[in-house]
Order: structure tokens, then C-alpha cells, then sequence
């Protein structure tokens, strides 16, 4: 009986997340025990990030702390900086006594006896299909979890380095995607976020057949983006509108959240089904990254600014609640002053509830990494801060439109009493138009000495809240009632990291 420990050290998405689960059940599976506290273990994977230059260095940092700080333990870099860098990094990074690539998450059982043995192994698997699997343990707060439906990315955006880390799209057969997240919802799961690096493309990858027809089109027509290989079906649906047709005939309590889809083919075809189904939160990522066209074009996108606006413009017919987030980028290489002034425009324009603003990162490898022309970085940082200021002014006026307004919110942690107040209680929760992680929160007073209320105010439950104030990222509302939503989800038969709890 294996009585070995490992500690798993989590950084990067919602995708490397869902990696970081797998893994631990893999090892579970092998009677490895998790701890999670790294001082008892025999092994720390850090499961990292490569996406930018500082994901890269605070993966690089949390190998070489590890290895200060606990020098018995085996130290494996896993993830997507193992993936792209694992062969340099085996001779200059000689902390880690291990690295296990992102390709093919069961393999990492080819390593564990060569790793304990001081062999230093260096692993990565050819990619293939997407990681899917069990999943015992999750790293979100309760009652919320993320499913992947598509690896890798065929869009090449000439800034990014997803494709050379995650391959080609590879999206996985729906009916496996409606089978898990029926499993996740008969274990009390509430809210399924859907992920990928770009829902849009789902069902597109060259070897593709999620419906057993064949490979779906990129919606809308969209010109130049066409992918090639394989049998491409007759139905004119887009694959993610299939997809999100046969979640919706799944029985039950559940809300459905979409992140990351790619604005150049958003699927307009999904609309009628959010509208038909109110499981599905009226809540839209699309990363736009610029709001210049000549700068658009150089990202290697086939959409403009007009067509961006016209997008938002019809989501908002369609529903007129739909919360928008979006990321920028700021000193892409060519990106002049009047480029900028166009970007700050488009920010104001589409007016979004949330976005995130960040500076470009030269990477290996990207076409725009030998492009002219590049922007000096206390410049992007500037531009970057100031795009932060302009989104700060909008989401304020948007909480602020939420008051007065009641919502059922799921709680993520719940406080101590107030210090003023001893009878009041407070906790923190999201409502529907808050992501996970990303987003702010909602603060929830309710009476600590009213025993209902402290029933009702648990991590993972449901509570109804009016909105009474806002502040320039979060709102706080006070406790109505316990949500009826709460009679129909199932019990919560999944365990969660100590720390979410």
C-alpha cells in the first residue's frame, strides 16, 4: 500500500485547473495521499503556467521555493511550462527533479517510479483528445466547477503562444461532455462553467466528430478561418449551439456559464437557446484584445471594430441584462497613440461590466515576436493602467444599477460576526453576472443571532439578497430569505481544498 504524499501547487486558468484535478485524482488512484500541507510531502508538483512572461516567472519562483524551503521533497514542474520549455528547463532549472507535459495527463503514472528514484525524468506526451476523466477533489469553492470542451486553438493570434503550448483544437464528443456534467450535477454541482480556449471553434478541429456526423463549420461564415480535414457535417448549426441544445434537455437545478469565446465567429445561434433556457447565465467572455482595426488585423484577426460593436449591439437586443467581459491588450507592437485613443474609445463604447487589461508579453516563437516596431513596456504598462481606470468608471456605474434589485447569489465563504456588530453576520457570494475568480463579489449581511439565517448562510447554498450598495468592484446586500433552489440540488458528494472552505 503506497503511503506516499504528494502537495499539488496550482497557477494559470480554469483549464489548468481542471489539470490540476485530473492529476490529483490520477495519483489518488495509485494510493498516493494529498496533503495540503507541502512540509509532509514527499512530492510537490507545480503545476504551472507559460502563457506570459509573468505566469512563466511566478511558476519559475514557486519551483525554486519549494525547493528552498523543503529539500526532502521530490519536485516536479508540471503543466503548460513543462510542456513548451520542459528540455531547456531540464539543465538550467535544476531544482525540479522532474517534468510532465500537459498532453496526456494518465501518462504521468510513467514517471512517478523514475522521479522517486532520483532519475530526474522528462515526460511529455503527445497530444491527443482532451484530458478528461474522475475528478474527486475540486479547487473551486462549492458547488461550482468548470468543464472543458475543446483543447488547444487553431485561431493563431499572432501574440499567442496557446497553440505552440496546447496544440491544434481538439474538441470532445458531446455526449461525453452531457455525461459529465449530468455526474457533476447529481453531485450537488450548481454551476457548470464551460471552458476552452475558444467555445466558438467547438466541433471545428480537423479531427472532430462530437454528433457523429462530422466536423462542424465555424459559424457565421466567418471568412479566412475555415479549417481543413475530415468530413464536415450537413447540419448548419454551429457545434456549440448543439452542444448547448442537448445540456438544456439535461433534467434539473444547474446553471450554465460560457468563458472564452473568440469574437471573429461568435456563435450568434446560441442566442434563442440562452432565451429558451434560463439555466444559462446571460453572461458572455469574449476576448476582443484591441479596438483598432489596424492593430486587429496585425493580431492576425478577421473582424473590425464595426463588426465587434454590432456583436455587442445584438447580444444586448437579444438580452438586455447580458453582463459583458472582455480583455485588452495594450503595446502590441505597431500600436501607435492613435491606436490606443481608438482602443480607450472601443472600451467606452461596448461599455462592458468587467474586463481584464494587460500589457503585451513578447513569446517565443509568436509571429509578432520579430514583428517592428515594439511598443517600449513602461509605455503598455501606462496604456494598461489607463484602460484600468476607464473600466473601474464603467463597472461602478454598473454595480451601482444592480441596487435596489434582489438576487439569489451562492455563497463562497462565510465570516465572522461583524466587530461593531456581533449580531451581524456576513459572508461573501456571487450572483449570476460574477464569474468565478475573476469577477467581485457580493457581501452578505444577515442576523448571526437568527438561527434560520445561520442556517441558511452555509458555503455552497443559495440565498436571496436585496442590493442595498455598491462599491467600485463588489456589492453588499442584506439576507431576504433561503433560495428554493436549494430543495433540488442534490447533495454535495465532492470534496474541496481546505483552503476554498
Amino acid at each position: 500500500m503506497n503511503s506516499s504524499k504528494f502537495f499539488i501547487d496550482q497557477h494559470g486558468c480554469a483549464k489548468n485547473q481542471v489539470d490540476g484535478e485530473l492529476i490529483i485524482s490520477l495519483l489518488q488512484k495509485k494510493n498516493w495521499i494529498q496533503t495540503f500541507d507541502a512540509g509532509e510531502a514527499d512530492l510537490i508538483i507545480v503545476n504551472s503556467c507559460g502563457f506570459i512572461e509573468s505566469a512563466k516567472t511566478e511558476s519559475l519562483n514557486a519551483v525554486m521555493s519549494a525547493r528552498q524551503m523543503y529539500p526532502k521533497a521530490k519536485i516536479l514542474l508540471a503543466g503548460c511550462l513543462a510542456e513548451r520549455y520542459a528540455n531547456d528547463l531540464r539543465d538550467s532549472l535544476t531544482e525540479a527533479d522532474g517534468f510532465f507535459g500537459n498532453g496526456k495527463l494518465d501518462e504521468i503514472y510513467k514517471i512517478l517510479d523514475p522521479l522517486m528514484n532520483d532519475e530526474r525524468p522528462v515526460l511529455v506526451p503527445e497530444q491527443k483528445g482532451v484530458c478528461c476523466g474522475d475528478r474527486n477533489l475540486l479547487l473551486n469553492f462549492p458547488r461550482s466547477a468548470f468543464v472543458k470542451i475543446t483543447e488547444g486553438c487553431n485561431n493563431r493570434c499572432s501574440f499567442c503562444a496557446i497553440p505552440i503550448i496546447r496544440g491544434n483544437l481538439r474538441s470532445r464528443p458531446a455526449e461525453e461532455i452531457v455525461t459529465e456534467i449530468k455526474e457533476l450535477v447529481s453531485r450537488g454541482i450548481y454551476e457548470i462553467n464551460l471552458i476552452g480556449q475558444d467555445l466558438a471553434a467547438y466541433g471545428t478541429g480537423a479531427t472532430d466528430n462530437c454528433f457523429g456526423d462530422g466536423r462542424t463549420r465555424l459559424p457565421n461564415g466567418t471568412p479566412g478561418t475555415e479549417v481543413a480535414g475530415g468530413t464536415l457535417t450537413s447540419n448548419t448549426e454551429s457545434g456549440l449551439c448543439r452542444l448547448m441544445k442537448m445540456i438544456s434537455a439535461i433534467p434539473g437545478t444547474f446553471a450554465v456559464r460560457l468563458l472564452y469565446i473568440h469574437p471573429d465567429h461568435f456563435n450568434k445561434d446560441i442566442l434563442p437557446v440562452i432565451k429558451a433556457d434560463k439555466r444559462f447565465l446571460h453572461y458572455f467572455d469574449i476576448p476582443f484584445q484591441n479596438g483598432d482595426d489596424q492593430i486587429i488585423k496585425a493580431m492576425n484577426r478577421v473582424g473590425s471594430t464595426a463588426m465587434y460593436r454590432d456583436l455587442i449591439s445584438t447580444i444586448r437586443t437579444e438580452l438586455p441584462d447580458a453582463a459583458i467581459r472582455t480583455t485588452l491588450m495594450t503595446g502590441f507592437p505597431g500600436e501607435k497613440v492613435s491606436s490606443f485613443e481608438s482602443t480607450k474609445a472601443f472600451l467606452r463604447d461596448i461599455n462592458p461590466n468587467w474586463s481584464g487589461c494587460f500589457s503585451y508579453s513578447k513569446e517565443d516563437d509568436t509571429p509578432a515576436y520579430d514583428f517592428k516596431n515594439q511598443v517600449p513596456h513602461k509605455t503598455a504598462e501606462e496604456r494598461a493602467n489607463e484602460l484600468v481606470k476607464i473600466q473601474a468608471e464603467i463597472t461602478k456605474e454598473k454595480l451601482a444599477s444592480y441596487c435596489g434589485q434582489e438576487f439569489d447569489v451562492l455563497i463562497e465563504e462565510v465570516l465572522n460576526q461583524g466587530e461593531d456588530n456581533p449580531d451581524e453576520g456576513l459572508a461573501i457570494a456571487r450572483a449570476w453576472f460574477q464569474a468565478p475568480e475573476v469577477d467581485g463579489s457580493v457581501v452578505v449581511r444577515y442576523d448571526f443571532s437568527d438561527e434560520v439565517q445561520k442556517k441558511a448562510v452555509k458555503v455552497g447554498r443559495l440565498v436571496r439578497v436585496k442590493i442595498d450598495a455598491s462599491t467600485d468592484v463588489d456589492l453588499n446586500g442584506d439576507f431576504i430569505a433561503d433560495s428554493p433552489l436549494n430543495n433540488s440540488i442534490a447533495d454535495n458528494s465532492f470534496k474541496f481544498a481546505p483552503d476554498l472552505i
